[in-house]
């Protein structure tokens, strides 16, 4: 049978015994210099893509406005939209409220002119709000009249960026 053994496997490590220091040292003596180990060939090679055994420099995190807790939350700077001139009866809607519907966007663009089509663009999975939208006016005049009085109004509590909306060929461009 089997004795029990505290829970190890009563083998002696390849380092040698047990024991932390040597007998005959006292408290006050200085432990001896460690004499450095030469490195192999492989070590060498890693160390240069490791960093050599150092931890590596880390670079300074962004301060995101979604704060962890353990940091204050700072406000992330606001990109301007881009300005796209009006060419078409197609109009970009952003900073859209998640709240809103067509049928809202077709309220509020019919007081400017007429409306063809209102879109709100949704994800597949869950169909929520992106939080942008796109509307299709009869005319290009109604389409520029539209961005002239509604860019920067207060529309369910954020301010609307009403612009033209990039055409297919400006996006193949990019």
């Amino acid at each position: 049978m089997a004795s029990y053994q505290n829970g190890r496997n009563g083998r002696r490590s390849r380092g040698g015994s047990r024991k932390r220091g040597g007998e005959n040292r006292s408290r006050h003596q200085s432990a001896p210099s460690r004499v450095p180990v030469k490195k192999s060939l492989l070590q060498r090679i890693m160390d240069l893509f490791t960093g050599g055994g150092k931890p590596p420099a880390r670079p300074p995190q962004p301060q995101h406005a979604r704060g962890n807790g353990s940091q204050p939350a700072t406000a992330r700077p606001s990109r301007k939209p881009e300005a796209v001139e009006v060419t078409t009866p197609r109009l970009y809607v952003g900073n859209l409220s998640f709240d809103a519907t067509e049928s809202d966007l077709f309220e509020l663009f019919n007081g400017v002119g007429a409306v063809q089509n209102a879109e709100v663009v949704t994800y597949r999975h869950n169909q929520r709000s992106k939080g942008f939208a796109f509307v299709q006016m009869l005319t290009v005049d109604e389409a520029k009249r539209a961005v002239e009085e509604l860019h920067d109004k207060e529309f369910l509590g954020r301010k609307l960026v009403v612009s033209g909306a990039k055409s297919s060929e400006h996006h193949s461009a990019n």
